[in-house]
């Protein structure tokens, strides 16, 4: 995998992104991390993938995961999520981030949700690992479609048909995700979204800490950090980046993507290119 972003502190961490152009919704990860400590953050997508080597230690949902060599791992959309290794070695994994929609679209079902993060399957794992190396290294739009659809096939073991009904208590906070989403170039107060949520801010405050198992700010980061990774891959400069997502300035973009996402914003869109490492062609 070409380049290093600086701001890793081990020489051997490395993590690199693709998409496939003519497939919106459909993003692929590779890493090995060693000494690099994810910080919270979320995807508005399903996040699959296999461990290949090492053992991660991940917080989800409230509780920590350990997802050690041949395990698979199933993240449900919008969940904040860590990651860090577990081992001196670090481990290497491969994802796929996939949006709802088109997993609904390539499967024909509607509700996909994971119940647990992590599967301890060898043969599954593995198999998953050869079609992701695989989908990585596609050519053209009709491999690679195929092979997304065998991998969500293989995950489908894993998935309940009909998503988790939401709580009333999580209920109450959609509102106040929205006004953080429409907001995240401006200064939010604790007062302002506890009024959204129709609670004092302090209640407020404790009951989204243990809905979310996050803070507001960790929350607002999170969705603030997503945002510039859409913007980014639209070819917006970084600093407008910033801007927009209610970041400081570059420098802070530039630290706070690199926490959560392993990559520079530079080379975040770098790899987004259609040209960038055998892009799939037509």
């Amino acid at each position: 995998m070409p380049g290093v972003p600086e701001s890793f502190e081990h020489v051997s961490d490395r993590a690199e992104f693709k998409r496939a152009q003519h497939r919106p919704g459909v993003e692929l990860y590779r890493a090995h991390i060693v000494a690099h400590a994810f910080e919270p953050h979320t995807h508005e997508a399903f996040g699959l993938g296999s461990i290949a080597s090492g053992v991660e230690r991940f917080r989800y949902l409230g509780s920590d995961h350990l997802a050690p060599q041949d395990s698979v791992v199933m993240m449900n959309p919008d969940e904040l999520h860590t990651g860090r290794a577990e081992t001196d070695t670090g481990w290497r994994y491969r994802m796929m981030y996939i949006d709802p929609e088109v997993v609904a679209e390539v499967t024909g079902e509607r509700g996909w949700w994971f119940k647990d993060a992590v599967a301890h399957n060898v043969i599954s794992a593995r198999k998953l690992g050869v079609m992701l190396e695989q989908i990585w290294q596609a050519t053209d739009k009709l491999s690679f479609d195929s092979l997304m659809f065998d991998i969500l096939f293989e995950f489908k073991r894993y998935a309940s048909a009909q998503q988790a009904p939401v709580s009333a208590a999580k209920q109450r906070f959609v509102a106040v995700l929205d006004y953080m989403r429409a907001s995240m170039a401006e200064r939010i107060s604790l007062e302002q979204l506890a009024l959204v949520a129709g609670l004092s801010p302090f209640h407020f405050l404790r009951s989204f800490k243990a809905q979310y198992h996050a803070t507001p700010q960790q929350m607002l980061m999170a969705l603030r950090l997503y945002e510039a990774k859409c913007l980014l891959a639209k070819g917006l400069p970084p600093a407008q980046v910033a801007a927009a997502t209610g970041l400081t300035d570059q420098s802070h973009l530039n630290k706070a993507f690199v926490r959560r996402y392993g990559v520079t914003p530079a080379r975040y869109q770098q790899q987004m290119r259609p040209d960038h490492a055998r892009a799939v062609r037509s």
